[in-house]
């Protein structure tokens, strides 16, 4: 498989991760507000030595260096590419979701970007990650410059749970110009007695979207599934969809394959 290009100098990147709440009390940057940079890195290095398809790759927001995996296309012209956005508390080679749709994908022509979303302690809630969902949208917009400068011509995000969250606010603030498709896994998860703080801007949104969840999912995903499918016919772009996996939860243990086959059909129907 060919390596990505070398990180030119405006792109160049970092070591991050996902954050933990130290034995009692908050790691020393996360107590100064914001990610804890210091987990990330740790995490970055523990994971980077595993990685056994993609290349890791270093990239740079807001002066912070986060990990990102690329994984090139396997066909001769890789004009399309996805951006895979973990889950909370989780990392750009997670097992479940990440790590299969990152090394999958590729055999189809989608080169992949997996990067580190910025993290909070073990403890932290979604109240607690909706005070930093800011953090990720110069990451987002640092992948996404990165993967234009390899040559895609066509992106999809990708985004799990907490990250669908950032991925979502990063639409609201910026719009989706610079995308050509969404699939959100899970849209909609949040923690007890934590209502979501904005609607997600569905109805707004141009460009095709695929929301996937399990039959099995966290209830506040359930829930909201009939006003989520509302939202994409109101936006009217016919190749929006909404599907329910039976039998699969939140994190899709054990249902991989019905995920990845899900998304490999509607990625394959999309208009070129």
């Amino acid at each position: 498989m060919p390596r990505p290009s070398p990180v030119t100098a405006p792109f160049i990147a970092a070591l991050c991760g996902a954050a933990w709440l130290l034995a009692g009390g908050l790691g020393a940057a996360e107590s100064a507000g914001g990610a804890d940079r210091d987990r990330e890195a740790r995490l970055a290095a523990e994971i980077e030595d595993a990685i056994l398809e993609g290349e890791p790759i270093y990239l740079e927001a807001d002066g912070q260096r986060f990990l990102g995996i690329h994984t090139a296309s396997e066909t001769a012209e890789p004009h399309q590419a996805v951006l895979i956005l973990h889950g909370r508390g989780l990392h750009p080679d997670w097992p479940n979701i990440v790590h299969p749709l990152r090394t999958a994908l590729p055999a189809d022509g989608w080169t992949s970007l997996a990067i580190q979303l910025p993290v909070l302690g073990k403890d932290a809630k979604y109240y607690d990650y909706v005070e930093i969902f800011p953090e990720a949208l110069p990451r987002i917009d640092a992948a996404l410059q990165y993967l234009h400068a390899q040559g895609a011509t066509r992106v999809v995000i990708i985004a799990h749970s907490c990250g669908a969250h950032m991925a979502m606010r990063w639409i609201a603030e910026r719009g989706d110009a610079a995308i050509d498709g969404f699939i959100g896994i899970g849209l909609g998860a949040t923690d007890y007695r934590q209502p979501m703080r904005q609607p997600f801007p569905l109805e707004g949104m141009r460009v095709p979207v695929l929301d996937i969840y399990g039959s099995e999912d966290h209830a506040g995903v359930q829930r909201m599934a009939p006003q989520r499918l509302a939202a994409l016919r109101s936006a009217g772009n016919v190749h929006s969809d909404q599907r329910r996996v039976a039998g699969a939860d939140h994190d899709f243990q054990g249902a991989g394959e019905l995920l990845l086959t899900e998304i490999r059909a509607w990625l394959a129907a999309l208009p070129r």
